[in-house]
């Protein structure tokens, strides 16, 4: 493989390496929500030149997930700090809310959100662990 290593050397990187990769593996979101709650999940923009190119308001589509959390999309200017936008542009926050939740359950939730742009249609999908409590 690598001649000029060591194989000390070579070990070593693969042990990070290894480290590393499961690390990513384990690496996830979770939410915990109690009955009645709604909290804020992250902005829904999408910018091209921190210029928003979306018409109209993105849809929020539910996957999976359990029956007492419903998520919608507030809408308002954002901050698109993942790019270094200065100025807020057009775009909404996600919500989760949760009801009737009667005892502690956790789950899986999955969706997607949709954006018409200018560009055409795009979308984005998200996976968290959710704990209810009622």
């Amino acid at each position: 493989m690598f001649r000029w290593l060591s194989p000390a050397t070579a070990i070593a990187l693969l042990c990070l390496a290894t480290a590393l990769a499961g690390r990513e593996a384990l690496a996830q979101d979770r939410i915990v929500i109690k009955n009645g709650e709604t909290i804020e999940l992250h902005s829904v923009y999408f910018v091209a030149k921190c210029r928003s190119i979306m018409v109209g308001l993105p849809e929020v589509e539910v996957l999976e997930g359990p029956q007492e959390v419903k998520l919608s999309i507030k809408e308002g200017e954002v901050l698109p700090r993942r790019f270094n936008c200065a100025k807020p542009v057009q775009g909404g926050t996600l919500t989760a809310t949760a009801k009737d939740i009667t005892e502690p359950k956790a789950a899986k939730l999955t969706y997607r959100i949709k954006y018409k742009t200018k560009d055409g249609e795009r979308q984005t999908a998200r996976v968290y662990s959710v704990s209810l409590f009622p």
